[in-house]
């Protein structure tokens, strides 16, 4: 039987968000992270992160430093006994950049490529999963792939709610006020004990 995941955001939703990360010092975790990915570490969902990175297409940095601050994230995430299931990136940009970063793809989010690889690679099925992140685009991605779609009110999310709100063309499933909070409701939502 496959598993479900929760598909995490990384800026703003994991991680502090910082603009263009171009370099690993910038990496920060939020406080309450670890913790909401222990719960769903011990929940029987897969936690994913899925992130577009079009520094590397922009030239802001090269894709291997996107290696290691993914690295340090898993080393600070372990420490405090969480871990992520999968990682994917998008470098790609549709208008900026050069070969091979410039270019449309079907990685990039809203696309749900980065989704449907991880349920491919990870054994995953996407029905029944859901998404975290906090912008509309996490949002379209949600919606696109078919998966329960959560705003989060950090990094972008509370400018998103206060001030595009009225511009969204639908709501999101769930508001909630971090990613703890976010993962509190879905155990909730699921019928499991909520920490």
């Amino acid at each position: 039987m496959k598993s479900r995941a929760i598909f995490l955001d990384r800026d703003g939703t994991v991680s502090y968000e910082v603009g263009y990360m171009n370099h690993v010092s910038r990496l920060k975790v939020m406080p309450e992270s670890a913790e909401a990915i222990r719960w769903i570490n011990g929940s029987g969902f897969k936690a994913v992160l899925v992130t577009n990175q079009s520094g590397v297409a922009r030239g802001y940095f090269a894709e291997p430093l996107i290696h290691q601050v993914h690295d340090s994230l898993s080393r600070q995430l372990a420490e405090k006994g969480a871990r992520l299931d999968g990682i994917y990136y998008c470098p790609h940009h549709p208008r900026e950049g050069e070969a091979p970063w410039r270019r449309e793809c079907e990685c990039r989010k809203p696309a749900t490529g980065m989704l449907e690889r991880a349920c491919s690679e990870l054994g995953l099925e996407m029905q029944g999963s859901y998404m975290v992140g906090d912008t509309m685009t996490d949002l379209r991605t949600a919606r696109n792939a078919g998966v329960t779609g959560i705003l989060v009110l950090t990094g972008y999310g509370q400018g998103e709610f206060d001030h595009r709100s009225h511009h969204w063309p639908f709501r999101p499933d769930h508001i909630a006020a971090d990613l703890r909070d976010a993962v509190r409701w879905i155990l909730q939502r699921e019928g499991m004990p909520a920490p």
